[in-house]
């Protein structure tokens, strides 16, 4: 082996290493950093007007959307981690009661849920003991409701974290994407307006699915809530806030938060207010994503339904919160960018006459 081969092998293996350690260390960094580009680019049209009112001001305009994203996303997101760990003890010992409800010595709790009381009764009637199948039923919806707001709370928490991080990442891609992005293409694309075209598309994919996935959410969430008022759920804002964190997640959506809320109503006795509110949530509520994801996503792009709800249930699996967002935005800019390559024509039409002698 000669020095010139020896030293090629040497500096090849140095830059595996160190790209090695650059991903090592840049993990920790990839959802910030992603959440910080989905919301960048989201929200990029009104950095621009901000811009213009700002020449020659980068940093400031940048500065005004961080706070504006912060008063409008990051807090309300606190605020909503806060709720939820304030309700966890009211959950906990409404479950415990539900439990000592169906329990043979829980006649205390049978006064507050009349429907476990009358299911005990009805059981006796026919010799049948239901305190221990009610015990467990109740113990299982219970441990469900319970492990769902842990889970929520603990989602929420790491999602508040990393927008923390993203916040100081969003900084410099409003203040340096242009720039940077301008860059790669003069430097790596072989076609700087066909490049830019993609681009395009790309921003305004994201912006569409992004913008129009949460507008959804928030639409279906407060629709919920009304329903939840109108029966006596307890804590109907932060129910509902938790519906519309629901709508994210695909086919079951928002069935997570309401089926639960409507078997408890069931169980406290008002049959006509959890049927009510189980009409309310299956036609309104299901009605609001089925009808106003497709305009609000289609208002801006041509992407189809189910791209977006594979997108989700894909992203889901493999990037939990994040995927919900990052999956739809991704399968949707592969539609887009697949549309572009296999419908685009290097020469027009009147391309052609010119370029053809004979025309």
């Amino acid at each position: 082996m000669n020095k010139q081969t020896y030293l090629s092998i040497i500096a090849a293996l140095a830059t595996a290493v160190a790209v090695w350690l650059f991903a090592l260390l840049a993990a920790p960094l990839a959802r910030p950093l992603a959440w910080a580009l989905i919301i960048g680019i989201a929200t990029l049209p009104h950095h621009d007007r901000l811009a213009r009112r700002f020449p020659g001001h980068p940093q400031r305009s940048a500065g005004l959307m961080v706070v504006a994203i912060t008063v409008c996303f990051i807090l309300p997101l606190a605020a909503l981690v806060v709720m939820v760990a304030q309700n966890a003890a009211d959950w906990y010992a409404e479950g415990e009661q539900l439990v000592q409800a169906f329990m043979p010595t829980g006649a205390g709790s049978q006064s507050q849920f009349s429907f476990a009381s009358d299911m005990l009764d009805l059981g006796k009637r026919f010799g049948i003991d239901l305190s221990g199948v009610g015990a467990k039923l109740a113990a299982g919806v219970y441990e469900y409701l319970l492990e769902l707001a842990t889970n929520a709370a603990k989602n929420l928490g790491e999602l508040l974290f990393n927008m923390a991080v993203a916040l100081f990442i969003l900084f410099f891609v409003y203040r340096d994407g242009e720039r940077i992005l301008d860059a790669a293409i003069v430097r790596f694309a072989s076609d700087q307006h066909r490049a830019r075209r993609y681009f395009d598309e790309i921003r305004a994919t994201t912006t569409a699915v992004t913008v129009g996935t949460i507008f959804t959410c928030l639409v279906q969430g407060v629709i919920a809530g009304v329903g939840y008022f109108a029966v006596g759920v307890p804590a109907p804002v932060l129910c509902g806030a938790l519906t519309a964190l629901a709508a994210l997640v695909p086919v079951v959506g928002t069935g997570i938060v309401w089926v639960p809320l409507a078997a408890l109503v069931a169980i406290n006795g008002a049959f006509l207010k959890a049927g009510l509110l189980a009409f309310w949530c299956i036609f309104f509520v299901g009605f609001a994503d089925n009808a106003i994801r497709p305009l609000a996503i289609g208002a801006k792009s041509n992407i189809p339904v189910p791209a977006i709800v594979l997108g989700a249930i894909a992203g889901v699996f493999a990037l939990g919160i994040l995927g919900l967002i990052l999956g739809p935005v991704l399968f949707a800019i592969f539609v887009t960018v697949w549309r572009e390559v296999t419908d685009s024509d290097p020469l027009t039409e009147s391309d052609r006459h010119s370029a053809d002698p004979a025309g």
